[in-house]
């Protein structure tokens, strides 16, 4: 899962080995820095009325409860990123926003609806939430078309789907010159960009995106944050992410939280959680 941070040598970032922190060690120093965060704070960050907002959320998964009253608040057109020690919940706060948790309490609001119980297809259809998994969730033997396909499943008729198709060959060269060929051919960034496109074939509002960067080469991880800024900048989509290089997801992001034990340990801005010494000194690996 996302929650396990994938660099044990500096937590998530770049330290020397002077900065070499267990995961234990992580999490007992994340826990005494936690400190109440209210939902007056978390709603300031939306910059006014949130477009997507988790109020007292708590959920999990069977009996085991792993989100113990998280609020969460994100504007129109904003970024916000979820980091945090080894199971502290990043991963379950996107799975329940879109519906793969079971929510004993609380509610999950889009533009002021609560969308709480509705299914995943739900959520996309009808909530314009779309969820962009890890990696390797590309069909291998189908074609870079076939796959976009695949994203317009729920919209009226083939017709619909293959227009979006064609706006998204249209917007990414790359694709376009692969349509034919089959996915497994692609490399890891050309993976990632067909997992986004598809995302997009619902032309959804709110993009959920867990571990953009994982497994991929730092010149296709650039690419990847370059094509998530313009989807957020240009085409104004609201981008949640789990992010396992937490420099970089908090470099990205307008807002950053610091998930620790289920709970909203820390929120601010993205660049201030960066300028933040304990957040460097646990997950910036400095």
């Amino acid at each position: 899962m996302a929650d396990e941070p994938k660099n044990l040598a500096g937590g998530y970032g770049e330290g020397t080995v002077d900065t070499v922190l267990s995961f234990g060690d992580v999490a007992r120093e994340a826990q005494a820095m936690a400190r109440a965060v209210s939902r007056e704070e978390i709603v300031a960050l939306a910059k006014g009325e949130p477009l997507l907002s988790l109020d007292a959320l708590h959920a999990g998964y069977g009996a085991m409860e792993i989100l113990h009253g998280i609020d969460l608040a994100v504007g129109a057109g904003q970024s916000l990123c979820l980091v945090g020690p080894n199971g502290a919940g990043k991963s379950t706060v996107l799975h329940s926003i879109f519906g793969f948790t079971k929510i004993s309490s609380g509610r999950v609001s889009v533009s002021g609806r609560e969308v709480t119980r509705l299914s995943p297809s739900e959520k996309l259809r009808d909530a314009g939430i779309a969820y962009i998994l890890q990696d390797n969730s590309v069909f291998p033997d189908m074609t870079v078309e076939e796959n976009l396909l695949m994203g317009g499943y729920l919209l009226g008729g083939q017709g619909q789907a293959q227009a979006a198709a064609e706006r998204i060959f249209a917007r990414y060269e790359r694709l376009a010159k692969r349509r034919s060929e089959r996915a497994r051919v692609l490399s890891g960034g050309e993976r990632r960009l067909l997992e986004i496109s598809r995302a997009l074939i619902m032309d959804p509002n709110v993009l959920l995106v867990d571990e953009p960067s994982i497994g991929l080469e730092p010149r296709m991880i650039d690419m990847v944050f370059e094509i998530l800024a313009d989807l957020q900048k240009a085409q104004g989509k609201t981008i949640i992410m789990v992010e396992q290089n937490a420099k970089r997801g908090l470099d990205f992001a307008d807002i950053g939280y610091v998930l620790v034990a289920g709970r909203v340990a820390l929120a601010g801005e993205g660049a201030g959680l960066l300028e933040n010494p304990d957040v460097g000194r646990l997950f910036l690996g400095g």
